[in-house]
């Protein structure tokens, strides 16, 4: 039997382990979840001894812990440090689900659950593509460092300290992870690019209190009407971000670099269908997947203050509120962006209010050469594992985590995503194709077979 003959016999207890690791409810943001999320760490910690790990650790954290394994030493292969996260979204709203999002179902061809496709489906794919070939030679076959976090939904801050107390502990040849996409059903794809994200937070107060707006109204500065006035300003007729400088530094696609992207199997029609809005909308002069994955975004992701509950309370607010955010480029520097952000911000609010404005996050972007061996490794990979050509990709979304250990250890990043964009990850009715699920194994495992035959640097 081959090791691909091995994966494809055991398919239903891998799927049947995988529902076993999705019914526990590590939902990383309600204090009240943290019994579930330990129970996620330690289930994956005991896992974790059938993908030939020597050293298995349940790392303990201020918050929510850590699990580190490594294989044996062995000289003269490669190190792979394979990452990942356990810890979930919040599944509310409740009634929006087809079936309990912790009672994972599988219905037509997708198995559907909290946490399937974000990201406990995706890693699960590494530990069984490690199991295989722990099972078929008796060892793997070159040396594995795993890192599954729980804190990833609430800003891996435990997981940065772990990093920079062990940073010779952790160093490797690559880094891999699954927690991104596949461009479309049936196309493997490679993510070589990632957009940073900064995350803003503003209070915007006027008057001292609420005030009746029969008796004060037109006469005293309403901040919910100034900071809407301020933040649609954010924007020109072109969709373009107004704040100055804020394209200074934006790495410009070339025209080959353009011609590859409309070349891609992508389809428009299904994007706008997947969005359900009456039409699109995005910066002037740029295609949709460079809207989405190359050029810099300013999006307000929430707007609050006065009365909303049911009925009328006539007043004008004391404060308002917003969230915003900015996704990053390559060359832009989240420091600098943040800097330039609340300069404009500030400029746009006349002097009847005072502010208090915070960055919450930053986050850099990062990009990587397609062409490295190891990259390429993963590639062959793929393509075998899904029988289809692969596809190198950019994404709109971000991983901090990517951009930092690449910068740190100067290697390269593989990101095999085996979800698809319209999987509801974060939403309702998550779900991961079983088909993906299946080749993601299959392709994880080709991929450490092939990166074992590179010759590795000394770690």
């Amino acid at each position: 039997m081959t090791v691909m003959g091995f994966i494809d016999e055991n398919k239903q207890q891998h799927l049947e382990e995988l529902k076993e690791f999705l019914r526990i409810p590590s939902i990383s943001t309600v204090p009240q979840y943290q019994p579930e999320v330990q129970h996620a760490a330690q289930w994956l910690a005991d896992h974790l001894r059938t993908t030939g790990m020597q050293h298995i650790d349940v790392v303990p954290t201020p918050l929510h812990p850590l699990v580190y394994a490594e294989s044996p030493r062995q000289d003269g292969r490669p190190t792979v440090l394979v990452y990942g996260h356990y810890d979930v979204q919040p599944a509310e709203p409740l009634e929006l689900w087809s079936s309990p999002p912790f009672e994972p179902e599988v219905r037509d061809g997708n198995l559907y659950g909290r946490g399937t496709a974000d990201d406990k489906g995706q890693l699960h794919t590494h530990l069984k593509a490690l199991e295989a070939l722990q099972t078929f030679y008796g060892r793997l076959p070159l040396n594995v460092k795993i890192l599954i976090e729980g804190e990833e939904e609430v800003g891996s801050k435990s997981l940065w300290q772990f990093v920079r107390d062990n940073q010779s502990r952790l160093a490797s040849d690559a880094l891999v992870l699954s927690d991104t996409s596949m461009l479309a059903p049936g196309v493997p794809s490679l993510t070589c690019a990632l957009r940073g994200l900064n995350y803003y937070e503003v209070e915007v107060t006027g008057p001292a209190r609420d005030l009746h707006s029969g008796l004060y109204g037109g006469a005293v500065p309403n901040p919910l009407t100034i900071l809407a006035r301020a933040l649609a300003q954010f924007h020109d007729k072109n969709f373009r971000v107004t704040v100055p400088g804020f394209y200074r530094d934006v790495a410009r696609l070339s025209a080959a670099e353009r011609k590859a992207l409309r070349a891609l199997p992508w389809d428009e029609t299904d994007f706008r269908n997947n969005v359900g809005a009456p039409a699109l909308s995005g910066e002037k002069g740029y295609s949709i997947l460079e809207q989405i994955w190359c050029r810099p975004t300013f999006e307000l992701n929430g707007l609050w203050g006065g009365y909303i509950q049911d009925g009328a309370k006539t007043v004008i607010p004391s404060k308002a509120y917003a969230k915003f955010s900015t996704r990053l480029v390559p060359n832009q520097d989240p420091d600098e962006i943040a800097t330039m952000v609340e300069a404009h911000f500030r400029k746009l609010l006349p002097n009847t209010v005072s502010c208090r404005f915070t960055v919450l996050s930053t986050g850099k972007p990062w990009i990587a050469s397609s062409t490295h061996p190891i990259v390429q490794a993963a590639a062959t990979a793929l393509e075998q594992g899904f029988g289809q050509k692969t596809v190198f990709i950019r994404e709109g979304g971000s991983i901090p985590f990517v951009a930092e250990i690449s910068a740190l250890y100067k290697i390269p990043c593989v990101l095999m995503g085996f979800g698809l964009p319209d999987e509801n990850a974060h939403a309702p009715d998550e779900h991961i194709s079983l088909d993906n699920y299946f080749g993601g194994i299959r392709s994880a495992a080709l991929f450490y077979e092939r990166l074992s035959t590179l010759q590795g640097e000394p770690q």
